[in-house]
């Protein structure tokens, strides 16, 4: 099974003047999680703050474009793994260390 594992960001960083989100401990901590998990993660990445979003719609037959998030919150994704593993108790079990690897609340979905 295919998981979208969520890194949620809270503030953080804009809470102590980075403008990253990580700090280099966390990221240190995130590069060894990666590293145990090996093929299990089919992709990784970090994302762009929403401020950096744009919103496109073309269901009326003409493009529109809005800069921002389609959702302003003060929570948002901050990256995100893809993960293919064995059941949704191991998914469970691998997001609390996701979790407490990059010390950030994550979201958890099956991919369909």
């Amino acid at each position: 099974m295919q998981f979208l594992v969520n890194v949620i960001d809270d503030g953080q960083a804009e809470a102590t003047g980075r403008t990253e989100s990580g700090t280099q401990a966390e990221m240190d901590a995130v590069d060894a999680f990666n590293t145990r998990l090996g093929d299990a993660i089919v992709f990784a990445a970090g994302v762009s703050a929403p401020a950096d979003a744009t919103v496109v719609d073309a269901r009326s037959g003409t493009t529109s474009t809005t800069p921002g998030p389609v959702v302003a919150a003060d929570r948002f994704a901050a990256g995100f793994w893809v993960m293919d593993l064995p059941d949704a108790e191991t998914a469970l079990r691998v997001a609390g260390e996701a979790s407490a690897a990059c010390n950030r609340t994550i979201e958890l979905r099956p991919l369909l």
